[in-house]
Parts: structure tokens; sequence; C-alpha cells
């Protein structure tokens, strides 16, 4: 199975699954419209202009963007929990955010080195730029994390020079690269999926909620995007 296809049948199924959560089935229902007809050998546009309609009823029969965000972050995908459970610990015995940011940033760095198995100027070039697992820790309730260009794409992306072309390579999702090579867009909620990411790895490491929210996004023209996370208070 491709990575599109996989990517389709997944995501939409948990697309679906949240909104029926966060805003009630017969909304979801609305919003999912023509989804049925969606698979991994639909035409690619004709999956850009679902997802942009289907963000388009979401924000038209969603008022509240809490709940639009709600939504979205709940499609994300998760870092694996069991390689966070030595970093919850920690922090359980510590309570310091700093110890749990030093903790990931290491587990990034490993995986840039023995992972990735990129050379030692493109792990400082990566470290430099703020990307990855653990962002940037601004005090000990803030984080701004940038998310790193998809792996497959890290090396070509490194080496571009285009700023449209690394746009275009940039995104962990296949169906924002899709939209973005096409010179199209869809509403930046969409990017609340990405967002989602690094909800779930702070609120299972600290076990407490975490609000997050979208400051750069590529559907906006930025070059890359960039989130802020804020813990809750101990």
């Amino acid at each position: 199975m491709s990575e599109i296809q996989d990517f389709e049948r997944a995501w939409l199924t948990k697309f679906s699954n949240c909104l029926d959560q966060a805003v009630g089935i017969d909304i979801g229902a609305q919003v999912m419209q023509g989804s049925e007809e969606l698979s991994g050998d639909t035409d690619r546009q004709a999956v850009i202009d679902w997802s942009r309609g289907a963000m388009e009823r979401l924000e038209k029969l969603v008022e509240d963007p809490a709940q639009r965000q709600q939504v979205m972050v709940g499609c994300a995908c998760h870092y694996p929990q069991a390689e966070l459970q030595e970093v919850r610990q920690r922090y359980r015995e510590t309570g310091d955010v700093r110890v749990a940011h030093g903790m990931l940033q290491r587990k990034f760095e490993s995986f840039l080195r023995h992972g990735l198995q990129l050379d030692e100027e493109m792990v400082q070039e990566v470290i430099s730029q703020g990307w990855g697992l653990a962002g940037v820790l601004q005090d000990e309730r803030t984080i701004i994390a940038t998310k790193i260009p998809k792996s497959g794409y890290l090396e070509q992306y490194l080496q571009e020079t285009d700023p449209e072309k690394r746009r275009q390579i940039y995104c962990h999702c296949p169906r924002i690269r899709e939209v973005v090579a096409s010179g199209e867009t869809l509403p930046t909620v969409y990017c609340y999926c990405g967002a989602g990411f690094y909800q779930n790895l702070w609120e299972e490491i600290t076990q407490r909620p975490v609000a997050v929210e979208v400051l750069e996004s590529i559907l906006n023209g930025d070059e890359v995007c960039k989130i802020v996370v804020r813990l809750s208070e101990s």
C-alpha cells in the first residue's frame, strides 16, 4: 500500500471520529460529505478540492474556533508513547520542564545521527533552526516548536535554495505537499492537525492539559510551520 493510500484511509477515519466526538454526528456528516468517494486512487486534484471544501464546511458549521481546532488536533499523528515513559517519569520526579525538554532534545539529536544518519554538518544545521521534537524552550511554560521537514525530503530540503521548492517538500502530510505544489492553499485550521503532535507529546509527559496555537504555516506562505505550546501550571 502506498503512502497516499494508507494516509487517506487512516486520516479520513480519524477526521470523521473527531468530528463526531467534538461537534456531533449530524454536523460531522455534513463536513464529511463526499468523503465516501475518496480513496488512494482518487484524482489528487479531487482530493485537494474535497479537503478545501471540508475545511470550509467546518469553519461555516462550527462557529467556535476552539472546537474547530479540537477536531483537527485529534487527527494528529502521535509520537510513540512507549518512548516517552522515561521522560514522563523524570518529569514526575523533578517537576522540571527543562529536564524533560533536555531529554527530548537528546532523543531528537540521536534520531538525526543514528536514525537518519545525517552527517554532523547537517545535524548542526537542523539544530540551529530549532526544528524537531523538543522545540525551543522559552520559559517553564512555553515552547516554540518548528516542524522539521519530512524526513524523506530533509537532505533535499537543506540543499534546495528556492524557497518555493522548499515549501513544496516541507510538510509531513502528503495532501498538503500536493496543495502547495499545485499553487493552491487550504484554510489554516488544517494545520492544527500538525499542532496536535506537540499537544499530545507534552500532555503525555506532563499528564496535564496543553494548549497549542499555530503561529506560522506554509499554507499562509510562511517558510515553516511554527507552533507555540503552552503548558499548564503545576
